[in-house]
């Protein structure tokens, strides 16, 4: 394998395990919600409240880490985001009252985004169209292993050794990371002598499947304040932000409440909720590495990249609405498979609405993009932790999952409304690969 393909897959890997460390870091409060709201004295509103803030400031850092990695560089980008939310972290773990677990949260909201507009960029670099959907469900599996890992192992440590270490211990692992990221991603000399290879390859992959990418070389020299301007005023990507806002709540709602609904709703105590709620996890990462697989699959057989993501998608929407079936209380076993379905949906869905992204735009500036997308990604689940909050505080989840079987329908409707104007418009801001979008 040459240099720049041995480069690409150690990336790939790093960017997995810290996705991984995001998601350990996130999930630690739902895993432990009960055990914390009981030490602090925090009423299930107080919950929904910490988890807003977090999503606040998750949405809101979402755009600036999209400009921030398209002006530092994945690199040093990366190494600021995961500091700054490892130190937030550990901050999680001294915290005495609700006000200050919400200001905890709301720090780590603002560093965790970077974690995947770095990615979104790494990958649109680094990877051709076929690889694409396949790269970006292996490091965003990273955030199922993560949610998976979450449950023992947070509970776990909880058990052993106080809720207050779980948060101590997973902040410290994110801080060790950053030594591997800065060790072996390439520094600029080596960079420039592994972008050709990339970009001929990404080259070649345009010219043998009509997809819709540009290599990095051809992006427009505009300053970034122009492309800003541009971006905003494109209604392809405020359809793709929409589509994120309305799918993504069910991801919170499954990340951040499901714990909780398994132990005030089912009974459940922490051990046996961090015996059994991984299940639902791994089904997501299954949905992660398989839905990229599935789009990859038909980009081979010769489907533009744009239609092979949007037709996974459709499939994913149809399957996700099962989770309506939660509200009639089913047995536990049926009840963690159906949540199975839901998570394995939503995550086959969220990679090739990721994936459709990076064939759309070109890398230059793919991570101010994803900012948006995912900014929109957190404003849907910010607004939904509110309503669910409201929707749970007499315990009576069955609501909540009724309103989250109807959202996936909603969201591929305007995906597939994201890809008319795209089409109308012949990605103007793309340029010479415009008439692939046209004719797909």
């Amino acid at each position: 394998m040459s240099r720049s393909g041995n480069t690409k897959w150690v990336l790939l890997s790093l960017l997995f395990v810290s996705t991984v460390i995001n998601y350990l870091d996130r999930q630690a409060l739902s895993i432990l919600a009960t055990t914390i709201q009981a030490d602090l004295g925090m009423t299930d509103l107080e919950y929904a409240r910490v988890v807003q803030v977090f999503l606040f400031a998750y949405a809101a850092a979402y755009v600036m880490a999209g400009r921030v990695t398209d002006w530092l560089g994945a690199r040093v980008a990366l190494l600021l985001f995961v500091g700054w939310w490892s130190l937030a972290n550990i901050a999680t773990g001294f915290v005495r009252s609700a006000v200050e677990l919400g200001a905890a949260r709301f720090a780590l909201g603002l560093g965790e985004p970077g974690n995947y507009t770095v990615g979104t960029k790494v990958v649109s670099e680094q990877f051709p169209a076929k690889q694409r959907g396949l790269a970006l469900g292996l490091y965003t599996a990273g955030a199922m292993i993560g949610a998976t890992l979450a449950p023992p192992l947070i509970g776990g440590i909880a058990l052993h050794y106080g809720w207050r270490s779980a948060f101590w211990i997973t902040g410290v692992a994110g801080l060790l990371w950053m030594i591997a990221w800065w060790w072996f991603y390439p520094r600029p000399g080596r960079e420039r002598a592994v972008a050709p290879v990339t970009t001929a390859a990404t080259t070649a992959e345009a010219v043998a499947t009509p997809a819709i990418e540009t290599p990095v070389a051809a992006a427009p020299a505009s300053s970034m304040k122009g492309v800003w301007g541009r971006l905003a005023r494109d209604r392809t990507v405020w359809a793709l932000v929409a589509s994120r806002a309305v799918a993504d709540p069910v991801w919170y709602f499954y990340l951040f409440w499901f714990p909780k609904y398994l132990g005030d709703a089912r009974g459940m105590g922490l051990a046996a909720i961090a015996s059994l709620a991984w299940i639902v996890y791994v089904a997501a990462d299954i949905g992660s590495v398989g839905g990229g697989m599935i789009s990859g699959r038909l980009v081979k057989r010769g489907m533009n990249p744009v239609r092979a993501r949007l037709t996974t998608m459709v499939g994913a929407a149809c399957l996700a609405p099962v989770g309506l079936l939660v509200a009639f209380h089913p047995p536990i076993p049926l009840l963690l498979g159906l949540a199975c379905l839901v998570t394995f949906a939503h995550l086959t869905y969220q990679i090739n609405l990721t994936a459709m992204t990076v064939d759309l735009f070109p890398s230059r500036y793919i991570a101010s993009v994803a900012g948006l997308v995912g900014c929109g990604s957190a404003l849907g689940g910010m607004v939904s932790a509110q309503v669910v909050g409201h929707l749970v505080a007499d315990g009576n989840f069955d609501r909540a999952f009724v309103l989250m079987a109807f959202l996936h329908p909603i969201a591929v409707t305007l995906a597939w409304i994201a890809l008319k104007m795209a089409r109308r418009s012949k990605m103007t801001l793309i340029g010479p690969d415009a008439e692939a979008v046209a004719a797909g």
